[in-house]
């Protein structure tokens, strides 16, 4: 009895696995199969669209995006890397490298990218950083760079780990930011698209005895116009895992997506990979910040007291201007029912001293609740306090021009 049991409740968990899970997020109508999904704009990294965004989980071999973009950053591809008896290894996917064995760092980042061989990303990282815990060190210094802010790393290949209570994961949103990073910002940005869009690669070990072929698993490069760069992932723990980005009519998205089913439905990552972009194509376009009229009030004089004017207790005035833009922020991609907030805040008012460049007041734009953009209004001149070396020749000057009008009226009555 207890066995016929257990065997019927193993039958219904086979049978819920198989059948694709919708998920419906509370803004929108999509479907999604991934339990976390966001897409992102890369330029200014905005959520776009946020489902389980924070919920922290394994990545699997998304994990190599970072692991290539601190590499292109902190080596060079020419080097020369000798393989550990560590990095050979690795269990598959693996390249099949042996111990003792040179390659080029070039050839290996193919290799990690194309095929994602964890054999090859073991030898990278000994090589980057002097062994795998630290290179992982760099990995994370890398991601709070970014802004991730529930990422951690432990290997460099995305197999699952656990260091104390951590785990080798990270979320929809970090992992989009990453990606974001690696297309739009990073100074390695070309070199990271260059390798990550090859669509095949044949080397050899440096002594020539050994010949290998990497083939581009990407499909996305092939499903979108526009299609940038892509890593897939999967370990028993993470499940299928995706990131990618697009570029179109001067929008990039990226898409991430965590726990996207498990076998045998690989495809579900395209699936959801395609709806989300097609989401954002559809609904988001770039607005320039600059688009929006300022208020009149922001570019109007200050008035200044206790100034040294042309005569004591004179009321003067400071023009101002529109320094440089704190944020750095543009514009943003925005949905069309979106608008932009504008906030002023200036001092009406200031005493001297002045000086030329002091900061008044700032211009913020805001989306939603968050604030994009922020100029800061400058004075455009520069007025000095009043002192007693300054009254006094004041008064000197007054006393002698009295003096000299009354020379003047008697010289004419005369």
């Amino acid at each position: 009895m207890k066995k016929s049991v257990l065997i019927s409740i193993i039958m219904v968990i086979a049978i819920l696995v198989q059948q694709p899970v919708y998920v419906r997020a509370d803004e929108t109508n999509l479907k999604l199969y991934a339990k976390a999904a966001v897409l992102m704009d890369a330029d200014s990294g905005r959520v776009l669209y946020d489902q389980c965004g924070d919920e922290q989980l394994a990545m699997a071999s998304t994990t190599k995006i970072m692991t290539l973009i601190v590499t292109l950053e902190n080596a060079d591809l020419d080097d020369t890397v000798e393989v550990s008896s560590y990095a050979a290894s690795m269990p598959q996917v693996r390249l099949g490298m042996r111990s003792g064995e040179q390659y080029r760092l070039r050839d290996l980042t193919l290799s990690l990218m194309l095929e994602s061989h964890n054999d090859s990303a073991v030898a990278i990282a000994e090589h980057v950083g002097g062994s795998v815990e630290q290179f992982a060190a760099l990995m994370n210094q890398k991601a709070a760079e970014i802004g991730c802010e529930n990422t951690y790393y432990i290997t460099p290949n995305g197999l699952d780990a656990v260091r104390g209570e951590k785990f080798h994961s990270t979320t929809a949103r970090d992992l989009a930011l990453v990606m974001s990073y690696c297309v739009a910002k990073s100074p390695q940005k070309e070199a990271f698209l260059e390798i990550t869009r090859t669509p095949d690669h044949s080397f050899t070990d440096l002594s020539g005895a050994r010949s290998f072929s990497c083939v581009n698993h990407n499909a996305f490069l092939g499903m979108m116009t526009g299609a940038l760069s892509g890593k897939t992932g999967f370990t028993n723990k993470a499940g299928y895992c995706y990131v990618g980005a697009l570029r179109r009519d001067g929008r990039t998205f990226v898409v991430a997506l965590l726990a996207c089913g498990w076998p045998n439905h690989r495809t579900y990552k395209w699936s959801d990979t395609r709806v989300l972009m097609e989401y954002g194509l559809a609904h988001y376009n770039y607005r320039s910040f600059d688009e929006v009229e300022l208020p009149a009030e922001a570019t109007t004089d200050v008035i200044v007291s206790n100034g040294q004017g042309s005569r004591i207790g004179e009321r003067m005035c400071v023009p101002v201007e529109i320094a440089e833009d704190v944020t750095g922020v543009e514009g943003l991609l925005m949905h069309e029912d979106e608008k932009v907030t504008i906030t002023l805040q200036k001092v009406k008012e200031l005493s001297a001293p002045v000086r030329e460049g002091q900061t008044i007041g700032y211009i913020s734009y805001a989306v939603g609740n968050q604030e994009w953009k922020r100029l800061r209004i400058a004075a455009a001149g520069e007025i000095k306090a009043v002192d007693l070396e300054w009254c006094i020749s004041r008064v000197v000057g007054k006393w002698m021009f009295t003096d000299a009008k009354k020379d003047v009226k008697k010289d004419g009555e005369k």
